[in-house]
C-alpha cells in the first residue's frame, strides 16, 4: 500500500485552495504517495469524513473559486477529547502526514496535530495577509484585484451623484486589503486597524476638495478599524456629506484565484509534499523575496506581523497629491 498523506482545508475559504489541493495531488502522485482528502476541515477528520483523491479528481479545479474539500469550524478541535478523536482517525486511515491550508487558526491545529506525532504541513490560505513569516498568503492578490474591481465600479456610481462612497473591506487585525487596494485603486483615503485615524480630519480633507472642484471621494475602511455605514453616518451627520457606504463581505473571497495566487498554492504544495516525503512535519510553507520557504511552525506563528510603513507612506504621497 502507498503510503498515504492527508489534506484538509480550514477557516474561511480563499481563492486559491483548490490550487493547492490540486498541487499537493500530483506532487504526491509523482513521489509514489496517495492523498485522502479530509472534508469540512478538522469537523471532518474527527466525523472520519474521508476518501481518497487520484489525479483526475484535481483536473481542471486549479482555476476555480473555494474548496472542493469543503471548510468549517470546529469548537470540538479544542477539546482534548476531540484532538485524540482526529488523532485516532488518522491513525485509522494509515495516514502518515497532514497537509492543512489555512489561516492562523487552522495553523494552531496542525501545530497540536505535529507535537501529538503526525508529521503535519500548513499551507497559509487567508485573504487577510496576517501571517507574519510569509510575505504573501493564498487569495490575498485575488481579494485585492477583487477591491480594485468593485471600487472602480463604485467609483462611476459615486461620482454620477457625487457622493462619498465609503467601502468596506476584510481585514480584521491586518489591514493589507484596504492598505493594498487603496494605493493601487486610487482611494482618496484609508481606515486600517494599525493606524489612528481622525474622521474630522478626513472630512474636512473631503470638503476641501469640494471646494477645488472634485466632488467624489472614496473612502476604504478595514473591518478591523470600524464599521463602513458607521464612518457614512458620521460624515452625513457632522460634514453634511452625501456618503454610502457598500460592504464587499464575501465577494472577496469568491471567484477564480489569480495567476500569482494560482502560482504560490501550487509551488507552496509541491514544497509541502516534499517535506512529508522525506519525514518531516511541524513545518509551514510561505513565500519570502519570491522564493518558497518552509518554517518552523511555532516559530512562525509566534511571530508578529510588521505593518509595511513605507507603503503606507507612499499612499499619503499618493493621496495627499489628489488635487
Amino acid at each position: 500500500m502507498k503510503k498515504r498523506i492527508g489534506i484538509l482545508t480550514s477557516g474561511g475559504d480563499t481563492p486559491g485552495m483548490n490550487a493547492g489541493i490540486r498541487a499537493v495531488v500530483m506532487a504526491a502522485d509523482a513521489a509514489g504517495f496517495s492523498v485522502m482528502g479530509i472534508r469540512k476541515g478538522y469537523a471532518g477528520l474527527i466525523e472520519g469524513r474521508i476518501e481518497r483523491i487520484k489525479t483526475e479528481d484535481v483536473d481542471g479545479i486549479v482555476g476555480k473559486g473555494g474548496t472542493i474539500l469543503k471548510t468549517a469550524r470546529c469548537p470540538e478541535f479544542k477539546t482534548e477529547e476531540g484532538r485524540q478523536k482526529a488523532l485516532q482517525v488518522l491513525r485509522a486511515f494509515d495516514i502518515s502526514g497532514l497537509v492543512v491550508i489555512g489561516g492562523d487558526g487552522s495553523f494552531a491545529g496542525a501545530r497540536i496535530l505535529s507535537h501529538l506525532g503526525i508529521p503535519t504541513i500548513g499551507i497559509p490560505g487567508t485573504i487577510d495577509n496576517d501571517l507574519a513569516y510569509t510575505d504573501y498568503t493564498i487569495g490575498f492578490d485575488t481579494a485585492v484585484n477583487c477591491v480594485i474591481e468593485e471600487m472602480s465600479k463604485i467609483r462611476d456610481t459615486m461620482d454620477s451623484h457625487e457622493r462619498v462612497g465609503v467601502i468596506e473591506v476584510m481585514g480584521n487585525k491586518c489591514g493589507d486589503i484596504a492598505l493594498y487596494s487603496g494605493l493601487t485603486g486610487g482611494a482618496e483615503h484609508i481606515i486600517i486597524p494599525e493606524v489612528e485615524f481622525d474622521l474630522d480630519y478626513i472630512c474636512d480633507r473631503i470638503l476641501a476638495a469640494r471646494i477645488k472642484g472634485k466632488m467624489t471621494s472614496i473612502v476604504l475602511i478595514a473591518e478591523g478599524a470600524g464599521k463602513g455605514e458607521s464612518v457614512a453616518n458620521y460624515m452625513r451627520e457632522k460634514a453634511g456629506l452625501d456618503a454610502k457606504a457598500i460592504v464587499l463581505g464575501y465577494l472577496q473571497r469568491g471567484g477564480a484565484p489569480s495567476e500569482s495566487d494560482r502560482l504560490r498554492a501550487t509551488r507552496m504544495g509541491i514544497r509541502a509534499v516534499d517535506l512529508l516525503s522525506r519525514g518531516i512535519g511541524n513545518r509551514v510553507v510561505g513565500v519570502r523575496d519570491r522564493y518558497v520557504i518552509d518554517e518552523d511552525i511555532d516559530e512562525a506563528l509566534s511571530k508578529e506581523i510588521i505593518f509595511p510603513k513605507e507603503l503606507y507612506q507612499e499612499f499619503l504621497i499618493m493621496s495627499e497629491n489628489k488635487r
